[in-house]
């Protein structure tokens, strides 16, 4: 028998024996209950393989509709879609969670968990996220969603071990959304679009009052009322801006007008 011959054979056993073992495996799995598909996904999981697990809590709640490890299967599934990146998969497990357990003892986690989908960011640290991506870039759909939830959450849940997070999370959210809204407003400012970002920046000022784009708002509102001729409004901004920011440029008015030293001040 010749070399090549035995290393033909010694395959052609292998690949008997791996489909041996398959059929063995599919063979056992008929006889598995809800316990032993939620053991062999919930190990998928813990190794990070994440759509082996998904597939094989999807044949859970198959086989097994109802019962603890069902419930348990749709928040890891939706843990693990979110972990795959698959994060409209992710919302929607939760939404089918969230709708048929309205009540569940885990439900300040499934909206953790939905917040953080509309979040899109891993589960390193958030300074991780924030120099890695501007949301402000960004459209801020997703973003809002995810505030409205972590709103929900902290509102619902203030003692729920994931509150603290949720804070943070809102807290770089609001500033996001602010800086989104100033990226719109300097837009239409520099296209002589006055009303229109006097409105954004007036949006700013109301809904994100805490946020480090205030200053900014108020610096654009003092430049659109001036352009609009809306005098009294342009100084009562002023005003505002020279309280709280005492050393900004625009608290008085230069040599030249207001817009002598803008780029834009020649257009």
């Amino acid at each position: 028998m010749t070399r090549s011959l035995l290393v033909l054979l010694l395959a052609a056993a292998l690949l008997s024996g791996c489909g041996l073992f398959k059929d063995r495996s599919e063979a056992q799995r008929k006889n598995w209950q809800a316990a032993d598909w939620y053991k062999a996904a919930k190990e998928e999981l813990d190794n990070g393989n994440w759509q082996a697990a998904t597939k094989l809590y999807a044949e859970l709640e198959s086989k097994f509709p109802y019962g603890r490890y069902a419930q348990q299967a749709q928040l890891d599934s939706a843990y693990a879609f979110y972990k795959e990146g698959e994060t409209a998969q992710a919302v929607s497990a939760i939404d089918r969670f969230l709708k048929a357990y309205p009540n569940h003892p885990f439900l300040d986690y499934a909206l953790y968990l939905k917040g953080l989908a509309n979040f899109r960011e891993d589960l390193g640290p958030l300074a991780t996220y924030v120099a890695r991506q501007d949301f402000a870039d960004r459209d801020p759909k997703a973003a809002r969603e995810s505030f409205e939830i972590f709103k929900d959450l902290v509102t619902r849940f203030p003692e729920s071990r994931y509150a603290p997070d949720a804070y943070r999370r809102m807290g770089f959210l609001v500033d996001a959304l602010a800086r989104h809204e100033m990226h719109v407003a300097r837009y239409y400012l520099n296209r002589g679009a006055w009303l229109s970002a006097a409105n954004r920046a007036q949006t700013v000022l109301t809904r994100f009052p805490t946020s480090s784009a205030r200053q900014e708002a108020l610096d654009i509102l003092v430049q659109a009322y001036d352009r609009m001729g809306l005098t009294a409004l342009r100084d009562d901004a002023r005003r505002v801006l020279a309280l709280n920011h005492p050393t900004d440029p625009l608290t008085k008015e230069p040599k030249g007008g207001w817009f002598s030293w803008l780029p834009w001040s020649s257009r």
